[in-house]
């Protein structure tokens, strides 16, 4: 019987790791990145993705899987944003325009 506690208890606590390391894509996301070329910003916040440009002209997003779905003001098409790099420190980014945009913090 006490095994099968010791067993409970390690599969509770390998799915509380699992459910919290997959909950919170967007917190690497958010801050503040500039291009390695030093002529880019790209400012990300909880509900605002601004390119280029001050948070009052940002574009509202939300991220599915790997890609970062911008629109302004909720209209519609959505810009594409593929991430194919993410850490602490990088970020590389395939614009709408297929062009890479590597970003650092």
């Amino acid at each position: 019987m006490s095994k099968f506690f010791l067993i409970l208890i390690h599969i509770a606590c390998a799915l509380v790791l699992l459910l919290d390391s997959c909950s919170k894509p967007k917190k690497k996301l958010k801050g503040q990145w500039k291009a390695k070329n030093e002529s880019t910003t790209l400012n990300i916040t909880d509900k605002k993705f601004a390119l280029d440009s001050d948070l009052t002209m940002a574009e509202d997003y939300f991220v599915k899987g790997d890609t970062i779905f911008t629109s302004f003001e909720g209209n519609q098409p959505y810009s594409k944003f593929i991430v194919q790099q993410l850490d602490e420190h990088n970020l590389k980014l395939l614009s709408p325009d297929s062009i890479v945009m590597e970003f650092t913090r």
